[in-house]
């Protein structure tokens, strides 16, 4: 919500009226000097959206502000041209509505249009909310990576790496919102405060790796894309795209990370297929080079890549992970139920390849049980069980 500044006006006395911690405000004013503030110039405050209210007989800002426990001065601020003395039955004015519940819906088939539109509403709401273009994919869809908090501690989540485990994506984007819910209207997530998570951690976000493989086992192929008669080749003529992994050119992106890739050469898929080929070379593929070029320029200091399913966390990877790396999983399992496991017959994952490189904290976590794709019937639960571990990766 935009509003315009009056002569005096402060973005602390701002935050005050609203109630919104004042660094939100801040962050979501990158452009203007908070010292300094321009009477006339617009200001967002964050989690909240104006509203048009139509005037009935009798009413007025005093009632108005009585009924809805809206400050009078906010209704003043978003009306500077309505003549609070003199209101007209019928007359259209704006109300600061505070935004107290989630904007995404998860529990549904989850493509990278719906991951779109959320994020565009997401930003709308909390401007302090950060976004890059960090590549695009094979078909040109930019992958997006969102950035919340301004803390030294670096943590990173990604989903949808495998396109029939696109269920991980709606989870992270659940999350997201309940975070930013909770920031902005001062609430505990589990008795947790997140103000001091968004002082002490930046959150970066990858929510869909695979959007070409997303929409694939979603949607089946599109008829303008040139991919269209491969795939439903590599898919032995099948219209049925449900156990697709790999991207829409056949390769899977979870095993393109120079991390003893000659390994999984050698013993995986030898061409393109729905799954489990490495490809001809590490990060030959752009989704799986933009997730390399992002974990380089982030310097992250842990990272969670979320797959489906099993409900276990593997955690370790040729000795490379370094001690805290159990502490930290054994706190995953604490609050999630999930089965922590050192080691698995795998190589050249992104998690591998990130414990490889930097000897920092890396999980992969299979949310639920199951088949792939995982029926949406379970989209509570792992949210419930997942939640524990979003947030243990904040404070630990």
């Amino acid at each position: 919500m935009n509003i315009n500044v009056r002569d005096g006006d402060t973005l602390w006395y701002y935050s005050q009226l609203f109630d919104v911690p004042l660094q939100l405000v801040i962050d979501s004013n990158p452009k203007i000097n908070p010292e300094q503030l321009t009477a006339g110039s617009s200001v967002a405050i964050p989690g909240y959206v104006r509203h048009t209210h139509t005037l009935e007989k009798g009413e007025s800002f005093w009632s108005i502000a009585t009924k809805r426990q809206l400050p009078l001065d906010a209704l003043l601020l978003l009306n500077k041209e309505v003549d609070p003395e003199n209101l007209q039955t019928g007359e259209t004015i704006y109300l600061p509505i505070r935004v107290a519940k989630s904007i995404v819906k998860g529990k549904k088939k989850y493509d990278y249009d719906s991951l779109m539109r959320d994020l565009k509403r997401l930003e709308t709401v909390y401007p302090f909310i950060q976004k890059d273009i960090i590549g695009q994919s094979v078909e040109g869809r930019p992958l997006h990576e969102i950035r919340i908090g301004n803390g030294e501690k670096k943590v990173h989540f990604n989903g949808s790496f495998h396109a029939n485990e696109w269920i991980t994506t709606p989870i992270i984007m659940t999350f997201l919102n309940d975070y930013l819910v909770a920031l902005t209207n001062r609430r505990t997530i589990r008795g947790l405060s997140p103000a001091p998570f968004y002082d002490n951690v930046t959150l970066s976000v990858v929510p869909m790796v695979n959007p070409d493989g997303v929409d694939l086992v979603l949607k089946g192929p599109s008829a303008e894309s040139e991919h269209r008669e491969n795939v439903i080749k590599l898919n032995k003529g099948k219209k049925d795209f449900k156990e697709w992994k790999a991207n829409i050119r056949g390769v899977d992106l979870n095993d393109q990370f120079p991390a003893d890739w000659e390994v999984e050469q050698n013993r995986r898929e030898q061409s393109p297929a729905p799954r489990d080929y490495p490809g001809t070379k590490p990060l030959s593929e752009p989704e799986a080079k933009a997730m390399s070029e992002l974990t380089r320029k982030r310097d992250f200091d842990s990272v969670l890549a979320f797959h489906t399913q099993g409900e276990v966390i593997y955690w370790g990877y040729n000795e490379f992970e370094p001690p805290e790396t159990e502490k930290i999983v054994k706190e995953f399992e604490r609050v999630s139920g999930y089965e922590p496991v050192r080691n698995v017959d795998s190589t050249a994952g992104y998690k591998d390849w990130f414990e490889q490189e930097w000897r920092r904290p890396g999980f992969t976590v299979e949310l639920g049980k199951g088949t792939n794709p995982l029926s949406l019937q379970q989209f509570d639960e792992i949210y419930q069980k997942s939640l524990g571990i979003f947030l243990a990766s904040l404070y630990m």
